[in-house]
């Protein structure tokens, strides 16, 4: 499929408003941050959501549809709404469980995708004060265009690593897991977890980490922090394990592989090869 032609002040037009939606949420969630609040989970206690994820989205929804009435929202918490052929995937809170438990590592994520191309993007991280952002332009940190420049060799790279998740453990094998994990550690000079794969991968992008991995992902989890990857220079490396959905888009793919720009990375490409090989081979 071909790329849309977009005409670029309107791809800016776009980051410009998902910038100052991801931003317009600030306050009350700087002020539900570190407070007593009820939680709930989805597919286990490892999936959890509080009621700040769903106003926070609320709010992000209303204002789209009426910035851009001719859209679609596609959110984590209340699914798709709305009408057109431009879409917007929000996760009003990527990274909920650093965010529960105080944890400074969560952010705003809000992507504009047409035609299954992501034209626009923006990350907002309330702790860090960081917007980054993406148009067909080029990446943003702030208003400072991103060209940034990874570690040449992973021997001396840090690497965001949220995989393996227990999870992972039970798809693959925990001794297969860990094995993986163990090279990773190995052969990288750092291994961080950070518990959002939007901060993370825009960490890439800025050049405050060199690579990324993660697995079981969503759209809105990794949209609008593509883009801003790839406008930066940096590759991302879907993995997709799903033979009917590998011509998809790879926003669609439900695990990655992010490195920064210039980054030769033999390990972490291998073991996300693997991650879809064996996956591959036992949904047969």
């Amino acid at each position: 499929m071909s790329a849309p032609q977009v005409d670029p002040k309107y791809s800016t037009h776009l980051r410009s408003i998902a910038q100052k939606v991801a931003h317009s949420v600030h306050e009350p969630l700087i002020k539900a941050f570190r407070s007593s609040m009820d939680l709930s989970y989805k597919a286990d206690r490892r999936d959890i959501v509080t009621e700040h994820d769903k106003a926070a989205e609320v709010v992000i929804v209303d204002q789209l549809l009426t910035m851009v009435p001719d859209s679609q929202v596609v959110g984590e918490e209340g699914g798709a709404q709305g009408q057109g052929d431009l879409k917007w995937f929000v996760d009003p809170i990527d990274g909920t469980a650093n965010f529960a438990c105080g944890l400074p590592s969560w952010c705003v994520s809000i992507g504009a995708v047409l035609d299954d191309e992501i034209i626009a993007g923006a990350i907002w991280d309330p702790m860090g004060g960081n917007m980054f952002s993406a148009d067909t332009s080029g990446a943003y940190l702030g208003d400072n265009l991103l060209k940034t420049q990874a570690m040449p060799d992973q021997a001396d790279a840090t690497l965001l690593a949220s995989y393996p998740s227990a999870r992972d453990l039970a798809a693959d094998g925990k001794d297969v897991a860990l094995d993986r994990f163990g090279r990773l550690m190995e052969d990288f000079s750092g291994v961080r977890r950070n518990g959002s794969a939007a901060l993370g991968i825009a960490h890439v992008a800025v050049g405050w980490a060199d690579g990324a991995i993660g697995v079981g992902i969503n759209p809105w989890d990794v949209a609008a922090a593509i883009m801003i990857l790839e406008k930066s220079g940096g590759i991302y490396h879907p993995i997709n394990w799903d033979a009917e959905k590998r011509s998809r888009p790879a926003f669609e793919a439900p695990g990655y592989a992010a490195i920064g720009a210039g980054g030769n990375y033999p390990t972490l490409l291998t073991i996300a090869d693997e991650i879809e090989n064996n996956r591959s081979s036992a949904k047969r």
